[in-house]
């Protein structure tokens, strides 16, 4: 319910999830619409993450950059580099992996959250001193 009934009562437009758009720094105010949904089926606990709006890209812009590109590449790390053979194939498989990685870190935020840990270390490692 936080998801849910706590995004909204927050106030966000369009983002039920618990911190999506710290994961996708580029485009924050599109990736930050993203439904984070949780539920219980008999023993098992169900995710799913869905972001509609997010924007990325394969080919030209950040991409010709040594760093990012190396990234995007097969013997570095994703494989997704430039254009396929199928238009948007590379572009549609490097958003699969940017949600799920969103999705691992909305599990690992939820988690913290509902152990305690979360407002826990913010307390601990907060920088601000009130007197």
């Amino acid at each position: 319910y936080k998801n849910l009934i706590g995004s909204a009562v927050a106030g966000t437009l369009g983002g039920n999830n618990a911190h999506s758009a710290n994961i996708v720094a580029a485009h924050v105010d599109r990736t930050l619409h993203c439904i984070t949904l949780m539920k219980v089926i008999g023993n098992d606990l169900h995710v799913s993450c869905t972001m509609p709006s997010i924007e990325v890209g394969t080919i030209g812009g950040g991409t010709v950059l040594q760093p990012q590109g190396a990234c995007l590449e097969v013997n570095n790390l994703l494989g997704v580099r430039g254009a396929s053979d199928i238009a948007g194939c590379n572009a549609s498989e490097l958003a699969a992996i940017v949600c799920a990685t969103v999705l691992a870190a909305e599990l690992s935020a939820m988690s913290a959250l509902s152990a305690g840990h979360l407002v826990r270390s913010h307390m601990k490692h907060n920088r601000l001193k009130i007197n």
